[in-house]
């Protein structure tokens, strides 16, 4: 039995937002937000949450058309997914919470904690989006993003042929199909490969299509993080091939009092590659961040 056993859903006027919580109802709540494309809250924070839950308060939320929210109207883009955040904070009766975010996640956090520090006790983003001014093959990505049909009828394809999402999700771990529960993770990414295709949803996130320019990204948060005003850890794994340490390193030295940690064999999706590791570190974090705030 574990917390993603008995959600919660928010019912906003786009869609339902699912929430998982677990823990005692102690301090502010630590809330964990995915990644972009088949991810979803059970899929990647399947082992970091109940290590957190030992002693905190932790929601995670399936961002709207991931799990358990959808369907959902309208263009889900960064404003939008912030107005969501808003709602889950004000819903958990959170006067301030804790964000933890990966990719899409990360810069999801990142974004309100720049519009609103006032409700942010302590931000780690882990290789966020939204930190890039340009992006490999910029100006092909743009195109494939705008091409009529293609992004609808690759989630339509990974649905039918469930051995490319299995493969593919091998490649994104560190360890591969040797990663503990992968047969659980491929059976989540499945039913999420479904659940795209029954509400004819596409592929890629609304978040990723309005982040993109055909030459510079849109969506870049870079010229904003000498302004940001909570405290923030950054995580990366060694082996990240989709956010780069250059883009790391350099938004860490924008941003007054962050910190880097590089998590060693671990690559974009840290939190399934080395779930101990990346606890602790959020952990030892969050405890500092709560024991200054107190003090």
């Amino acid at each position: 039995m574990t917390a993603f056993d008995h959600p919660e859903d928010l019912i906003l006027p786009g869609g339902p937002v699912r929430l998982y919580r677990a823990g005692p109802a102690i301090g502010p709540p630590v809330v964990l937000l995915h990644g972009a494309m088949y991810d979803q809250a059970p899929l990647l924070w399947r082992h970091v949450m109940p290590l957190l839950a030992a002693d905190r308060d932790v929601i995670a939320v399936d961002l709207p058309r991931h799990g358990g929210s959808r369907p959902w109207t309208g263009v889900l883009d960064q404003a939008r997914l912030e107005q969501v955040l808003e709602a889950v904070l004000d819903h958990a009766g959170a006067e301030r919470a804790h964000l933890v975010g990966l990719s899409m996640g990360g810069g999801l956090a990142l974004g309100y904690a720049l519009n609103r520090p006032g409700r942010v006790a302590g931000l780690v983003v882990c290789a966020p989006g939204g930190i890039d001014d340009v992006r490999p093959w910029q100006f092909l990505t743009w195109l494939c993003l705008r091409t009529p049909g293609l992004l609808r009828w690759s989630a339509v394809w990974l649905a039918a042929y469930p051995g490319l999402l299995r493969a593919s999700l091998a490649r994104s771990l560190a360890a591969g199909e040797r990663t503990p529960g992968f047969a659980e993770l491929v059976r989540i990414a499945e039913a999420e490969a479904q659940g795209k295709r029954r509400h004819r949803e596409r592929a890629v996130d609304d978040w990723q299509i309005t982040a993109y320019g055909p030459r510079r990204m849109r969506l870049n948060f870079l010229p904003r993080l000498p302004g940001l005003a909570v405290p923030s850890l950054w995580l990366w794994g060694r082996r990240d091939t989709l956010v780069g340490e250059r883009a790391m390193r350099r938004a860490v030295a924008a941003a007054p009092g962050a910190r880097l940690e590089i998590i060693e064999d671990a690559g974009h999706v840290a939190p399934l590659d080395r779930p101990e590791e990346f606890a602790g570190l959020v952990k030892d974090f969050l405890d500092g961040v709560d024991a200054r705030r107190t003090g």
